[in-house]
């Protein structure tokens, strides 16, 4: 592993942990060259999923983008950066389970909205409101009353029904 700080390639572990719920290993690294400590992760390497926009486009799954997403609609609220990491794992495992190679947009959207709803009501006012194209006032209150209605998802109980 290359140094950040001199670019030397000679390291040595000096710790290593389970991360992101199992789904990669944190490493903390010292540089033998100039004794910088670093920390990299091992993921496991994912297929390679293509998301297949709105208007037909397509373009490469990326995790980051479906993350960035996540923490704009919640930020300011109540919600940790560990329970969104652990929900874009989720929703990327779901994809990986449910698709082949191509993804369509609404079916991560959905993902993303479920998710949401079950950690935070303003959160999910906020995806939905930028997922559905709202383009008034009615449709946030047809949403927010709609709101009432949903039965919240606990993560811990697995769907009976998958879709």
């Amino acid at each position: 592993m290359r140094c950040p700080k001199c670019g030397n390639l000679e390291d040595k572990v000096i710790d290593s942990r389970s991360a992101k719920a199992g789904a990669a290993i944190r490493r903390r690294r010292e540089c033998l060259a100039c004794q910088h400590r670093f920390t990299t992760y091992e993921e496991i390497e994912r297929r390679d999923l293509r998301v297949v926009k709105r208007d037909g486009r397509h373009e490469p799954f990326d995790r980051q983008k479906l993350l960035s997403g996540m923490i704009k609609a919640c930020e300011k609220r109540p919600v940790s950066y560990d329970a969104l990491e652990r929900a874009v794992e989720e929703i990327i495992q779901e994809l990986e389970q449910s698709f082949d190679h191509e993804v369509p947009t609404s079916a991560i959207g959905i993902r993303v909205m479920e998710r949401l709803h079950s950690m935070d009501d303003v959160a999910y006012i906020r995806y939905a409101s930028v997922y559905r194209q709202f383009q008034d006032i009615g449709e946030f209150i047809n949403e927010i009353e709609s709101l009432g209605r949903k039965i919240k998802r606990n993560a811990l109980q697995p769907d009976l029904f998958a879709p």
